[in-house]
């Protein structure tokens, strides 16, 4: 049994919540099924864990109502494995985990909405290209939830932006936080090139943690012609293990390129982006 000493305070939601998620390897394998990874074996390979454990673990996380299976194969029956509600529900936390770990353990401290090329989070965006972006469904500033990659597009171009600052007013010190800037004109340099793009058949879609109603507001003040996606549940984040910063009492993405190929594989990655007038040339060369 796991954990077998553990008796977790009955009236602690933190404790509580320890008894069901605070082994190691569990928040692993909700980390690696926000991915995209379903299937026994994937898991096994990516956390270089014995199927013992990994079977263990699962069936504690099935039990908890983190992770539902079915059937994808008879004979023998193998299964996939996907978050419930309940799990998504956790990715806000993996993220927080995530961005402290940036920050504190292989960071400096120092608050930033960007990194440099040798840091650990610039490493790991790099390991994105030639993977696969699982299906995220975000709000946009049409109104409607759509996935992050245009399947009628050749390429998918998904930025992500700290914040706009309108029309919600920018946290005090957010021009003090390095790469935290230059959002607006960020979207304005894209709005200004979009019709280039779609003659490439190129699909532009920024994302943000801003909620849908402030990226309409701005959309409609600006112009801006291509969408904007609002990842406030910090689904995208958690698939693509993007860097945030804690800023205004919430998760920010720091600034990203990503290009995307139409059977969702990941082609390039921008970051850090430190000219945006030249990481849209880029993107629109791409």
């Amino acid at each position: 049994m796991r954990r077998s000493s553990f008796s977790p305070e009955p009236d602690c939601a933190i404790a509580q919540s320890l008894g069901v998620i605070g082994d190691g390897w569990e928040l692993l394998i909700v980390r690696d099924l926000a991915r995209g990874l379903s299937r026994f074996d994937e898991l096994a390979g990516s956390l270089h864990i014995s199927r013992k454990v990994l079977t263990e673990r699962l069936n504690g996380l099935l039990d908890s109502g983190i992770v539902e299976r079915s059937a994808y194969q008879n004979r023998p029956t193998r299964y996939a494995y996907q978050l419930t509600p309940r799990g998504r529900a956790l990715l806000p936390v993996l993220v927080a985990l995530q961005d402290w770990g940036d920050r504190w353990l292989l960071g400096d401290g120092t608050l930033t909405g960007t990194n440099a090329p040798d840091e650990p989070p610039a490493q790991r965006l790099q390991e994105l290209v030639g993977r696969q972006v699982p299906y995220v469904a975000l709000r946009s500033t049409e109104g409607t939830t759509i996935d992050v990659v245009d399947a009628g597009a050749r390429t998918t171009v998904l930025f992500g932006y700290p914040a706009t600052g309108r029309p919600t007013p920018l946290p005090d010190g957010w021009s003090e936080i390095a790469g935290a800037t230059g959002c607006t004109l960020e979207n304005r340099l894209f709005a200004g090139r979009y019709d280039e793009f779609a003659a490439k058949r190129i699909a532009v879609r920024g994302v943000s943690t801003q909620r849908p109603d402030e990226q309409q507001a701005f959309a409609r003040a600006e112009e801006i012609p291509h969408l904007l996606l609002s990842d406030v549940d910090l689904e995208l984040a958690a698939a693509l293990r993007l860097p945030t910063f804690r800023a205004g009492g919430y998760e920010r993405l720091k600034r990203v390129v990503l290009l995307i190929d139409a059977d969702r594989t990941v082609k390039a990655v921008r970051y850090p982006v430190t000219d945006i007038a030249d990481a849209v040339t880029w993107a629109l060369d791409g």
